[in-house]
């Protein structure tokens, strides 16, 4: 049992890390007020930008970087259509992720097959010789390590810095926020930009770790999981890793049961985590708790003169 399951554990954490990237940076996003629905295609364009300039210069780390960058011009491009012109966050997201998948296919072609250097896995010091935790967590690439820090990073963010309470305040009241001095058009870019540099990570680690090749579709559906997810995790990154672990863990087992033969159809298997979130929705409705969702999260709002 313990060596079914030990290697399971361990492909959760690696199938949930491009999701909690994903998860974290769509969340920074809606903080600020908007919407992105764009998260699939994003982290699609940023996965090639990776494995290019990874394969391009030999540097996976300059990979990881331009993945990010890839996820934030996209962001950019977002937050210009829905902050400056006032456009449709639903229909400008969706452009988004049609504009990425069809960049990725296109230019993608060309390295279909082709290997790019990436990060490696390697025992984490001192905690890689804690028994049964060790394989579970401690023996992954530097990119998994990162994600562990990553929400703690996210939350202190939110709660302790001045930047981080403005874009909240931006996203919750934005007239009370610009009457108080702050700039909430700004800080609306910074936050859909920056949240796109975290999406665009989690494209990078699907090319640079999660595999060396490059094949077209590498996303997968992660980017709506990760739109889903900022619901099912009330906009807390704490319940974003549970939510990050559990999707990859369904990945991860429909995946070790295609490989024994079983004839379960991988879709009944895909479709939990949904149910779950659905069931989580249904749940918090019927008990009366309010989702904590941003109060302007969707809504426009005039440019700054």
């Amino acid at each position: 049992m313990w060596d079914f399951l030990i290697p399971l554990f361990a492909a959760t954490v690696q199938s949930g890390t491009p999701i909690l990237y994903a998860t974290l940076g769509e969340m920074m996003t809606e903080k600020g007020g908007v919407l992105n629905l764009g998260v699939e295609g994003m982290m699609s364009i940023s996965a090639l930008a990776a494995f290019w300039v990874s394969l391009t210069t030999g540097s996976p780390w300059l990979g990881f970087m331009a993945g990010g960058l890839a996820g934030m011009a996209f962001g950019g491009l977002h937050a210009f259509v829905c902050v400056s012109c006032l456009g449709n966050q639903v229909v400008s997201g969706l452009a988004l992720t049609i504009l990425g998948l069809g960049l990725t296919h296109y230019l993608g072609v060309p390295y279909v097959g082709l290997a790019a250097p990436g990060f490696d896995p390697f025992d984490f010091p001192l905690l890689s010789q804690i028994p049964v935790l060790n394989e579970i967590f401690f023996r992954h690439d530097m990119l998994v390590y990162v994600s562990f820090v990553l929400p703690l990073i996210f939350w202190f963010f939110f709660r302790r810095t001045s930047l981080g309470l403005h874009v909240t305040a931006t996203g919750e009241m934005p007239a009370a926020a610009g009457a108080a001095g702050l700039k909430p058009v700004r800080l609306r870019y910074f936050a859909v930009m920056a949240g796109g540099f975290l999406i665009g990570l989690g494209g990078a680690y699907l090319s640079l770790s999660y595999t060396h090749l490059w094949t077209n579709g590498l996303s997968g559906g992660r980017g709506w999981i990760a739109v889903a997810l900022v619901i099912f995790a009330f906009w807390r990154p704490g319940r974003a890793v549970v939510g990050a672990y559990l999707f990859g863990g369904v990945m991860a087992f429909q995946l070790r049961l295609q490989a024994v033969g079983t004839n379960l159809p991988s879709s009944l298997l895909l479709m939990l985590p949904y149910l779950l979130t659905i069931l989580v929705l249904i749940l918090s409705a019927w008990r009366g708790r309010r989702i904590e969702g941003p109060a302007a999260l969707g809504t426009n709002i005039e440019p700054e003169g």
